[in-house]
């Protein structure tokens, strides 16, 4: 697995249905650039395995260069000389010639290619696994896709012919933190935190920021001039799996620029809010956006439902990118930042680190041995907003305050204090206080944790 940065849980996961009896189907997808096919690849180059990715092109050519694959992998070189008409004629031909210890791993790549010039493929594959690889034992089949909606309408969906017969799945995520400061393992803390918000884990996103640069020189390299490698890669991510962008853009741009409830979300988009309804819906389904509702243990109400980017390169590129696209044309790169960015910075970073609070917390509470089951999430209502909040099953919540910039601890103590006084505490939990900070020198106020940006790592 040299080379391959996290994803031990799905290595793992791989590992058993390879071990395990009878026939294994995986399904493996998740968004463009997410890191997919070098994990798949790892495992592969562990098991020998036939690894094949379609493209964009006829049924024919996937074919031939199927079977110039398949003599690789199985190491008879005159395979790439047989001539086969058919998907059923090359996958029996390669079950019959695998002579390896254990599952043949079988992975088809890029499947929605495939089927798009194959479209009797997802059918052909469910006799194949019925018929004879489910009990043979001898196949583990692992389909994988970028388009989030077509792996779930045709390979995991009720409408499916494959519909329930995966034995496992994977939906690859982007990296966390942790994770993802090991693509800049000699940049400082903070610079990979803001990698880290820019990218959101994406293993692609990351690599293309180099250690050795700061934020600012790597945000004009990869995103502030037109042939820069990111400037269109939101456009490319919603053209994959939408037909007319633009009403998602528009909801895209105002739910980025602090828009966040239907109404406010029409009205700042000019989109028609009776119709956003399924902008909205389909939006959450790719994971672009997500629908949020305060965390106070009280009934959730439709009334108090936020929608929130939860994709990092889209937050950014809609907040900075999109709106100024003639400007980032325009202007050198280092004027963009200096115009576009820079005067918003701490703002849009000190949002960006809410989150990664948020994902840290239940880390933080595992160090102090805390076993309960936690909820993280925020509250907010017509009165206060609360960055953290972490709702246990032991009778305490943990409420925090986020601070990117500097504040002294008089101030900071002041104002978490306030906004604890005004969390509604519907179970009558125990009350924490925890502050998250950038840096910090000096002792922590009373009665608060204190955790710094080293802390979250």
């Amino acid at each position: 697995m040299q080379g391959l940065i996290g994803r031990t849980a799905e290595l793992a996961m791989l590992e058993r249905q390879r071990a395990a009896p009878g026939g294994a189907f995986v399904p493996v997808y998740g968004r463009r650039r997410i890191g997919k096919t070098e994990l798949l690849r790892a495992f592969t180059r562990k098991h020998r395995g036939l690894f094949y990715i379609g493209k964009v092109g006829p049924a024919a050519l996937q074919l031939r260069e199927f079977m110039e694959e398949m003599a690789r992998a199985l190491k008879e070189p005159l395979l790439a000389e047989v001539s086969v008409d058919s998907w059923r004629r090359a996958l029996t031909l390669a079950l019959s010639r695998w002579k390896g210890a254990g599952k043949l791993v079988l992975v088809l790549d890029e499947f929605q290619w495939m089927v798009e010039s194959s479209p009797e493929l997802p059918s052909l594959l469910q006799e194949l696994w019925d018929t004879q690889w489910k009990k043979s034992g001898k196949v583990m089949l692992v389909l994988c896709g970028s388009f989030i909606g077509f792996m779930e309408r045709e390979v995991l969906g009720e409408k499916s012919p494959l519909f329930g017969r995966r034995t496992g799945q994977i939906q690859l995520r982007p990296f966390g933190f942790r994770e993802a400061r090991q693509f800049l393992p000699q940049a400082s803390v903070e610079q990979q935190a803001l990698a880290w918000f820019v990218t959101g884990g994406v293993a692609q996103y990351l690599s293309c920021f180099d250690q050795r640069a700061s934020f600012r020189q790597n945000v004009e390299k990869n995103l502030l001039h037109e042939f820069a490698p990111l400037f269109r890669e939101p456009e490319f991510l919603l053209r994959e799996e939408l037909r007319d962008i633009a009403p998602f853009q528009a909801a895209l741009m105002a739910i980025a620029t602090g828009a966040h409830t239907p109404r406010a979300i029409a009205q700042t988009s000019g989109l028609a809010e009776r119709n956003l309804h399924y902008t909205l819906e389909q939006l959450v389904t790719l994971g672009y956006v997500s629908r949020q509702y305060p965390l106070s243990g009280a009934k959730q109400s439709r009334k108090q439902v936020r929608y929130v980017l939860d994709d990092a390169l889209l937050r950014f590129w809609f907040r900075f990118v999109y709106p100024n696209r003639n400007q980032v044309v325009l202007l050198e790169p280092g004027q963009a930042w200096e115009r576009i960015i820079a005067p918003h910075l701490e703002s849009w970073a000190g949002g960006c680190f809410e989150r990664l609070a948020r994902e840290a917390l239940p880390r933080l509470l595992e160090t102090e041995g805390v076993t309960a089951g936690v909820e993280v999430g925020r509250f907010w209502s017509d009165e206060v907003e609360i960055d953290v909040v972490g709702l246990r099953n032991a009778g305490v919540t943990e409420l925090g305050e986020c601070k990117w910039g500097s504040i002294g601890a008089a101030e900071l103590a002041r104002e978490l204090e306030s906004k604890v006084a005004k969390y509604p505490n519907a179970k009558n939990h125990t009350l924490r206080r925890h502050a998250f900070v950038k840096r910090w020198k000096g002792k922590a106020p009373n009665g608060v944790l204190l955790h710094t940006l080293d802390d979250l790592t």
